[in-house]
């Protein structure tokens, strides 16, 4: 059954209008489109919140008290995508960890290049923090592009002398934008939503000439010392395979606690389709599962519980 259910989202991935390299405005809305047309569940509620300067959506689902916040950076290559079109993947996160999620809205490429993203991704957190939610009580999270930029933030913080967050999760991460991993070549014939030459146009658009080896950039020829704990997921059929394992090895020389988990025969954030893919399911409760447990862990040794929230009445987001 796993295996039908692969080959379908396969198929379904390989048929899709959407170009990666295409020209960003046209696959804005062929994104949109697409993301559009699957309804969020009855359970999930939004509201539009301002972190640090930085539009959000603040998200949470099911039902019961939350604790803890995650936040959450869309995919799209930096050039596509917006918070509005994560919810569904931020709620079944929300949902998993029990926790509020606020996914961001941070400005894309081309019109606003490197290192706005970072710069935006930075104010958010401040932003979190100035809403009384301390460092321990915050975790991150992304996928793809924003699984890049989730590490970025962990980089930035480091060099602001900022507190890191409790854990970080990161989705089939883009961590390297010189397209160096050995991946790029193996998975070309099996990756049905990506491509070398796609991922070279994005990049270009986001630096604009800055270095792609920049830590900020890719987070893969960064320091990695004295961030979280990390969790790295990825499918075994994606050609940024590679940027997952160099990332997971390179964590841990850097003396980071660092979890890899591939999924033989998924695509690229195949955790987008774990309302009918068993296995986006099983890695999205490993994801809540680990970003609960460090929170929790973080809430133990400080002593006072997590500021604890209520779900917030939508308003129509």
């Amino acid at each position: 059954m796993a295996d039908s259910q692969l080959g379908a989202i396969t198929d379904l991935l390989r048929a899709s209008p959407l170009d990666m390299g295409g020209d960003p405005h046209t696959m804005r809305i062929v994104f949109d489109e697409m993301i559009g047309s699957h309804p969020v569940p009855e359970d999930v509620r939004t509201m539009t919140v301002e972190l640090g300067g930085v539009s959000a959506i603040e998200v949470t689902a099911g039902g019961g008290e939350v604790s803890g916040a995650v936040l959450y950076f869309h995919g799209g290559g930096y050039a596509l995508g917006s918070a509005a079109t994560s919810v569904d993947l931020a709620a079944d996160i929300a949902r998993r960890s029990r926790t509020t999620v606020y996914t961001v809205d941070y400005r894309l490429a081309p019109e606003n290049p490197f290192p706005a993203a970072v710069d935006d991704a930075l104010a958010a957190y401040r932003g979190l923090l100035d809403r009384g939610l301390p460092a321990e009580a915050i975790t991150v999270s992304g996928e793809s592009a924003g699984g890049g930029l989730a590490l970025a933030l962990l980089i930035a913080l480091k060099d602001a002398g900022l507190p890191q967050p409790a854990a970080a999760a990161v989705l089939s991460p883009w961590a390297d934008l010189t397209q160096s991993g050995r991946s790029h070549e193996t998975k070309a014939a099996v990756d049905p939503a990506l491509t070398r030459q796609a991922l070279s146009t994005r990049a270009d658009d986001y630096l604009t000439g800055a270095d792609p080896r920049s830590p900020l950039a890719s987070p893969l020829f960064a320091d990695l010392r004295g961030l979280p704990p990390l969790l790295i997921q990825a499918g075994t059929y994606e050609i940024l395979l590679d940027d997952a394992v160099r990332l997971a090895a390179k964590a841990a020389d850097d003396d980071v606690a660092a979890t890899l988990q591939t999924f033989p025969g998924a695509p690229h954030v195949f955790q987008g389709f774990s309302a009918v893919l068993a296995e986006g399911a099983r890695a999205l409760d490993q994801v809540g599962a680990f970003l609960r447990t460090h929170l929790d862990r973080q809430a133990a040794q400080a002593g006072p519980p997590l500021l604890a929230e209520t779900a917030s009445p939508t308003d129509g987001s």
